[in-house]
């Protein structure tokens, strides 16, 4: 089988490219992330599925990298009915108990085979987790930068998984312009799941197993928890791929949620605005989606772009609301951190479409919200 094409990073600001083979980490015009010039292999056959292995590595034809040695296993996690038109995927049962680990596999593999002197990644926790996880498999020296605050449980698992860790004062923005500074340093491959869209070909990857679970369709809507909009983003790749093999014939509408304590795309959107403020952002609010307290995502104008797109919209949820889904999921025996509840907040009353929302971390992670 042919295998897809990836032939080069391409700014999307101002079309400037680099070899994918570079350790250029960003657009060096504009510091912007990268997109990836990609061309699926396919067209994706269902028919040929039933045999392949039983991880996301089944849709070798849209992914941009084949045969990987740094698999755990990964994708395939469970779809569940939690009403009669909610239903859930259970990505909280990955390798390192996130979805995250969607992308984090494509970047470590990557990074393998571009053999960098050292890794460097930049999280709230789940996202460094893995990279830290798959990194360890893949053999490669990792520092993950992390915010102070970020959950002991999850500091304590990148530690395990043999990562160097360096904890940022201040916010989610302070440690990522930490590692920014470190992936400045000759030989350092940025495993970075904001501007390496490497990862948003791993996170698409959920929307192709929705797409094999249903027989060959997609719900009304996908409701999703955005902060800087990875699995939004690969949700929507997939959508215009999928569409774009003729594999399906409608566009799921993308519901993006964020904490209403941090939630600068959810009022641009209702604004009517395509970008976010050139303002900086003020302090950060505390919430209990730590996972999605993100200020400023780089990738914002695409984010708003793909809601609007998709005929979507986002919504907010509280810290009560927060809470209250977090406890009425682990009484119907799911048991959830708690950004990975957001969606769940705010759409597990929907009874007019049917919708798919994402337990996208186990509550091991973070412990029962108080």
């Amino acid at each position: 089988m042919l295998a897809a094409m990836a032939t080069a990073y391409r700014c999307p600001q101002d079309g400037t490219r680099a070899d994918v083979a570079s350790l250029t980490w960003c657009c060096p015009v504009c510091r912007g992330p990268w997109d990836l010039d990609f061309e699926v292999s396919g067209p994706l056959r269902p028919a040929t599925l039933s045999g392949r292995v039983n991880s996301l590595w089944r849709y070798e034809e849209v992914l941009p990298l084949a045969s990987p040695t740094t698999t755990l296993g990964e994708g395939r996690t469970p779809l569940v009915p939690l009403t009669g038109t909610v239903s859930a995927k259970l990505d909280f049962l990955m390798p390192t108990l996130s979805f995250k680990d969607r992308g984090a596999v494509m970047l470590a593999e990557l990074a393998r085979r571009l053999a960098p002197e050292r890794v460097v990644a930049d999280s709230s926790g789940n996202a460094g987790t893995a990279v830290a996880a798959y990194c360890a498999r893949a053999g490669l020296p990792c520092t993950v930068y992390v915010p102070e605050g970020t959950s002991p449980k999850k500091t304590e698992q990148i530690r395990a998984h043999g990562a160097r860790l360096d904890i940022v004062p201040g916010d989610r923005e302070s440690t990522a312009l930490a590692a920014r500074a470190a992936a400045d340093a000759p030989g350092t491959f940025y495993a970075s799941h904001v501007f390496n869209p490497y990862f948003l070909h791993g996170t698409k990857t959920y929307v192709y197993e929705l797409w094999e679970d249903l027989g060959g369709r997609l719900p009304d809507a996908m409701a999703v928890p955005v902060g800087n909009g990875t699995l939004l983003l690969g949700a929507a790749l997939a959508v215009a791929e999928l569409r774009a093999q003729g594999l399906i014939d409608t566009v799921p509408a993308l519901i993006a949620v964020q904490a209403e304590a941090v939630s600068p795309l959810a009022a641009a959107f209702h604004a009517g605005a395509d970008v976010l403020p050139d303002t900086p952002p003020g302090a950060v609010s505390p919430t209990l989606a730590e996972g999605i307290a993100i200020p400023r995502p780089p990738r914002a104008r695409a984010i708003l772009a793909a809601v609007r797109e998709s005929g979507g919209t986002f919504l907010t949820v509280t810290e009560d609301q927060i809470r209250d889904a977090q406890r009425d999921l682990a009484a119907r025996g799911f048991y959830v951190e708690t950004t990975g509840v957001a969606c769940w907040a705010a759409v597990g009353g929907w009874t007019d479409r049917s919708v798919v929302v994402p337990l996208c971390g186990a509550g091991l992670k973070t412990g029962l919200a108080a």
